[in-house]
């Protein structure tokens, strides 16, 4: 009884309670933490330090000259090179250093950021919903301890990370990639990571769920970066608005300017100081955002598995469309001009004409379609593993006590996410069609471009249905459900960089689609994608219906 109603009591007001007993007890859960996601974050930050280490190197051997790098440097000019890369100054002397903080400083302080929001969002809310949190608060547990040592757990991570590239980039006695600029550069993604951990910390006062304050967390790391890219692009102040855009500009390897790196620390501290302002304006297991009281009876819909999984699916799904819209029409309103931009860039050139485009715009198109399918990719995995939150929250197992078959039950969230899939690849398709269309003033470039985006569904089907298959039979290999999507991105996004072989690009469902419009339709490609992905979502239920359930 002292449980329940510790849980539902009003919090005290800030100024009551003092800042050591708050704080009680944070040291002992930063220990669990820690020693609890000791492999997941041990993957996250070797497998971060390694992927830049590699890329280093890489690099050092693919253009060992400085003709080689000052070829590529001009390669690099275009909005669209720019936007996926970083500001334009790092061109001007593009030492193997420059190369590598333009290419990689700005992903790389994106994906120290998501790792931290998931760490973040994992220790605290995520906690509150399976009530772990509330047995520990019984104990002599202060309020803020939780969200401390969640952001602890977070800062350990980053700190790590910058910590192993400061060391190990020096490490490859590779000219131009010195202590100090090495120093600057893994400070600078352990900022970022801190920042977006801080963020985390105030999404989660906000919702009383675990994926929709990762979604908002996410959200405004993807807006951070769209600010960024659209700036960079553009050539206007517009990056300044972007913390990443402050991290890319500290210029490690090349100025070396560490002012840049105070704001965002500033700004890190203030939001993370929110996070805990907030967290004493909320019931315990609440949000600040209440929820809204559903009708008092369902709809039929939700008496089907289908219809259920569609309505818990429906707001990952309205994001991603939304945000697919937004990045397809991003890349559409180029079109018009990827003629004057790219003329006069031989490398790019030869890239496009490779894919056999009669014009460079749809040589264009078709590049960055496979840039935006790889996001989608990213939506088909995370509605895949949506039955794994339901399983581990507790809600499959009194569902698959009626009537509903664990076939049934899973299906439906397959299908969702096959449907979901679909469904923002079209969106992608029409925003990329829109402005196309506007861009180019040739109003048939719409119904190309969404047929374009369209062709990647088959692809996106076998993400969905390779991430089933390891949620079916390896539920606690979950990570594994990640692999198709990063391979496609490592190797669209490093692959031109590092000369990696093309045939390795057949090794991924998005190098099977046809690389519309530049290239000619072929609908057996898809046919076989779409039989392997039946095969493997097949797989998939016959692995769920033998094994135990949570």
């Amino acid at each position: 009884m002292t449980t329940t109603t510790a849980s539902t009591a009003r919090p005290a007001a800030p100024g009551r309670t003092g800042g050591r007993a708050a704080l009680a007890g944070t040291a002992a859960l930063l220990r669990f933490a820690l020693r609890r996601d000791r492999v997941r974050l041990a993957v996250w930050v070797y497998g971060l330090a390694l992927l830049t280490l590699a890329t280093a190197n890489s690099v050092h051997t693919v253009y060992p000259t400085a003709a080689d790098r000052a070829s590529i440097a001009r390669g690099s000019g275009s909005p669209a090179v720019l936007a996926m890369t970083g500001p334009a100054h790092y061109l001007a002397d593009y030492t193997w250093g420059a190369m590598l903080g333009h290419r990689l400083l700005g992903l790389l302080v994106v994906l120290a950021g998501l790792m931290s929001v998931l760490t973040v969002t994992r220790h605290t809310r995520a906690e509150e919903e399976s009530g772990r949190a509330e047995l520990v608060r019984s104990a002599a547990v202060g309020r803020h301890a939780q969200l401390a040592a969640a952001l602890g757990a977070a800062a350990v991570a980053d700190l790590a990370l910058g910590l192993l590239l400061t060391i190990g980039l020096p490490a490859l006695r590779i000219p131009g990639l010195g202590a100090g600029g090495a120093l600057l550069y893994g400070a600078a993604t352990a900022v970022g990571g801190l920042l977006f951990g801080a963020v985390a910390a105030v999404t989660v006062q906000i919702t009383a769920h675990t994926r929709t304050a990762s979604g908002l967390a996410g959200a405004v790391l993807g807006a951070a970066y769209a600010l960024r890219a659209t700036g960079d692009a553009a050539g206007s102040g517009l990056s300044w608005v972007s913390p990443i855009g402050w991290l890319q500009r500290s210029y490690p390897f090349v100025d070396d300017r560490w002012w840049p790196l105070l704001p965002t620390l500033a700004l890190a501290a203030g939001t993370a100081t929110a996070g805990f302002a907030l967290s004493t304006r909320r019931d315990f297991g609440a949000g600040l955002r209440a929820a809204r009281p559903g009708p008092a009876t369902g709809g039929p819909a939700l008496g089907s598995p289908l219809g259920l999984a569609l309505r818990l699916h429906r707001g990952l799904l309205g994001g991603f469309a939304v945000a697919l819209l937004l990045l397809g029409a991003m890349y559409g309103s180029l079109l018009g001009d990827a003629d004057s931009m790219l003329k006069d860039v031989d490398q790019i050139k030869e890239a496009l004409a490779r894919l056999g485009g009669h014009t460079l715009a749809d040589s264009f198109a078709a590049l960055t379609m496979l840039v935006v399918a790889v996001v989608g990719g990213v939506y088909a995995v995370l509605a895949t593993l949506r039955p794994q939150a339901e399983e581990s929250a507790g809600r499959a197992a009194p569902v698959l006590a009626t009537g509903v078959s664990r076939s049934g039950w899973l299906g439906g969230h397959l299908a969702a996410a096959l449907l979901g899939s679909t469904a923002v690849m079209l969106a992608a398709g029409v925003g990329f069609g829109l402005a196309g269309a506007l861009s180019t003033g040739d109003a048939g470039v719409f119904l190309r471009l969404t047929g374009a985006a369209l062709a990647f569904a088959p692809a996106l089907w076998v993400t969905v249905g390779f991430a089933a298959a390891v949620y079916g039979w390896l539920p606690r290999a979950l990570p594994l459900a990640w692999l198709v999507p990063a391979y496609a991105f490592v190797l669209g996004y490093l692959g031109p960089l590092l000369k990696l072989p093309s045939g390795l690009d057949r090794l991924s469902p998005f190098g099977q689609v046809p690389r519309l419009p530049a290239a000619p339709m072929d609908w057996t490609p898809l046919a076989v994608l779409t039989l392997v992905a039946a095969a493997l979502i097949a797989l998939a239920l016959a692995g769920f219906r033998r094994r135990d359930v949570d």
